[in-house]
């Protein structure tokens, strides 16, 4: 078993908690990380870069002058890739970047980046999270001393409430996210990823093998 200390808002140690070896307990695969993160940005990518060749744009396609004796290059249609306005050469076009990998390898990404970050102390268990109004500087006051250790934060509860999210999103390099939509690019981006302990052993329950 791996043992965390479970603290709360102001750093102080409540108690430990024990978790599975087969979750914290990972050696670091580089490679597994690479696909997971590189599937994610993939599939935010929306695909949408266009751009017209020769074919596409407005312009007549009668050739501008002679062939000869005009003391000029040759030249065909105004639609020429060498005119202002002409077509693009091997321009961008809709396309789907979708990159798709299992969820077996999704999960142990995410299992091994879990278990670096517990080896590195960059992972830290709080025991709740809560707001009662939406405002920055309560949110500031409360979590201060976890905020002002770490250059950027990632915080996962179950289901942060909208008065969290909204308290929290003026804070520069702090994000507040449900446990449902954790993913690898988001643990191996943040320097420091802290987790309410009902998230934490419900996303171990779901990356169980």
């Amino acid at each position: 078993m791996v043992n965390l200390t479970v603290i709360n808002s102001s750093l102080e140690p409540q108690r430990e908690l024990s978790l599975p070896e087969e979750i914290f307990g990972q050696p670091y695969r580089r490679d597994l990380v690479y696909e997971a993160v590189r599937s994610f940005r993939a599939n935010q990518r929306l695909g949408t870069a266009s751009t017209k060749n020769r074919d596409e744009v407005s312009g007549s396609g009668k050739k501008l002058w002679k062939q000869k004796h005009t003391g000029r290059a040759r030249m065909g249609e105004r639609t020429s890739p060498l005119w202002y306005h002409g077509g693009i050469v091997f321009g961008p076009k809709p396309r789907d970047y979708y990159y798709a990998i299992p969820k077996k390898v999704r999960r142990s990404a995410m299992r091994t980046i879990l278990s670096e970050r517990v080896r590195r102390g960059s992972l830290k268990v709080l025991d709740s999270m809560a707001m009662d109004d939406p405002r920055t500087k309560q949110f500031m006051e409360r979590y201060g001393a976890i905020v002002n250790g770490a250059s950027s934060l990632l915080f996962v509860d179950v289901e942060p409430s909208r008065a969290l999210l909204l308290a929290s999103r003026n804070v520069p390099g702090v994000k507040v996210a449900r446990v449902a939509e954790v993913n690898a690019y988001d643990l191996a981006r943040y320097r420091t990823v802290v987790f309410t302990e009902p998230a934490l052993l419900k996303l171990a329950k779901d990356l169980t093998p």
